[in-house]
């Protein structure tokens, strides 16, 4: 196993695209609080700046229709309010709200016209807890908890101020003991059966307070989530499961964020599935593996892809009789499953028909391997470089020397990559 590190940022895209992530993010099941120390017996005074010295916390119990979730982190110390950080974490656990703002992702300005960014607006707020040094003294102007109060703010701050006031009711629980950030762990390979799965983790004020688990099959299509969603999955009708698979694995997602430990889980056999959590009955030791190995390694960045589907295919059947396509799953912003394939008039797959033994380059071609294990050593090479435009050609035909074991032209399959990740996620 390993941790994708590649370079890049969360395609987010605004509000329109927030209002979009909604649409692909189904409920889940309410986060409950993390696990914390002990809490001291003194919490909020009669008299604000009276409050127990240490590090408060505390977040909404479950996503909004908007796919967010908002935390509150406040450090007291001689009895006064010393920082105070409002922040956010999405379904799809990827980077914290700020970040996606500050990193430009978010854009309420200029697709909301907004008069300034998320994490702008936000730290004024912040900066007005400081100064007040009472959650509750805020005033709103109507039922969405906007405030006339705060000088450059029009966003909604009532989530923050709320959190602040819970956070402080509750006494200080101390910091958790993760570095606050994005992290990720991807499977190496894929399985027998196809699926190669991920874990993508948001923590904030050290607690993970978003956790999403994932996987895409090696045919380069629609998420694993998102395939049950939609119903193409179907565990329950084929398989007699008690529940459909993107259910089953909400519930280990806040499993952990109930317990903040992936390694605390058992496991009841080898399979690695657990009676540890109610409604579970695929086996879960994927997700929590790569779930700890993310943790350990580290906050990580994310690739510079948005997630989802990509898809493109050569415009006409040329000479030969087979257009190709390529599908792309992208996962953590990353290139996570590819599949170069092509189809005749006569609706037939490429890549089976080689599989199968009907394309015969070897017996008939004198090749090196058949099509399809050609084509597999190049779609490897994709996963590896992460880049479409980074191959070289050593013909005008569009061969490489570049690729181990792949002698078939394959400028192709390049070209079809670079304008399925252009073209973005397919709807």
């Amino acid at each position: 196993m390993r941790t994708s590190l590649s370079k890049g940022a969360i395609l987010l895209s605004a509000l329109v695209l927030i209002t979009s992530l909604a649409g692909c993010s189904k409920e889940q099941p309410a986060a409950p609080e993390p696990a914390a120390a002990p809490k001291t017996s003194a919490a909020v005074t009669a008299e604000p700046g009276s409050y127990a010295d240490g590090f408060y916390f505390a977040q909404e119990d479950g996503f909004s229709s908007s796919g967010w979730k908002y935390t509150a982190a406040i450090e007291v110390k001689d009895g006064k309010i010393i920082s105070a950080e409002w922040d956010g974490a999405n379904t799809s656990a990827g980077y914290p709200k700020k970040v996606v703002s500050q990193m430009g992702d978010y854009n309420m300005v200029k697709f909301g016209g907004a008069q300034s960014e998320w994490h702008e607006q936000a730290a004024k707020a912040e900066a007005y807890l400081l100064q007040t040094q009472d959650p509750a003294a805020i005033e709103y102007t109507d039922a969405d908890g906007h405030t006339d109060a705060i000088a450059g703010v029009s966003i909604h701050v009532v989530e923050f101020f709320e959190l602040a006031q819970k956070a402080l009711e509750a006494g200080p629980v101390g910091r958790g003991p993760y570095a606050d950030g994005y992290y990720h762990a991807e499977e190496d390979q894929f399985a027998e059966n196809g699926w190669r799965y991920s874990s993508d983790l948001t923590v904030l004020g050290g607690y993970i307070v978003a956790a999403n688990w994932n996987g895409a099959n090696r045919d380069g299509g629609t998420d694993k989530k998102t395939r049950s969603e939609d119903g193409q999955y179907n565990m329950v009708k084929f398989g007699g499961a008690i529940a459909e698979w993107h259910e089953q694995a909400a519930k280990a997602e806040a499993y952990l964020l109930q317990t903040q430990d992936p390694a605390a889980i058992e496991y009841t056999d080898a399979e690695g599935h657990t009676d540890a959590i109610a409604g579970v009955s695929i086996h879960v030791v994927e997700f929590f593996e790569l779930a700890q190995e993310a943790l350990e390694a580290g906050p990580a960045e994310r690739g510079p892809y948005a997630d989802g589907h990509y898809h493109a295919e050569a415009a006409e059947f040329p000479e030969s009789g087979w257009k190709a396509t390529v599908d792309l799953t992208v996962l953590g912003g990353n290139i996570f499953a590819v599949n170069w394939s092509a189809v005749n008039e006569a609706g037939e797959d490429k890549k089976t028909t080689s599989i199968e033994g009907n394309y015969n380059m070897v017996k008939f071609g004198g090749a090196i391997a058949e099509w399809h294990e050609q084509a597999y050593a190049v779609e490897d090479y994709l996963l590896e470089v992460q880049d479409p435009t980074a191959i070289t050609y050593s013909d005008d035909e569009g061969n490489t020397d570049a690729i181990s074991g792949a002698t078939i032209h394959v400028s192709e399959f390049f070209t079809l990559a670079e304008q399925a990740l252009a073209a973005g996620p397919v709807e």
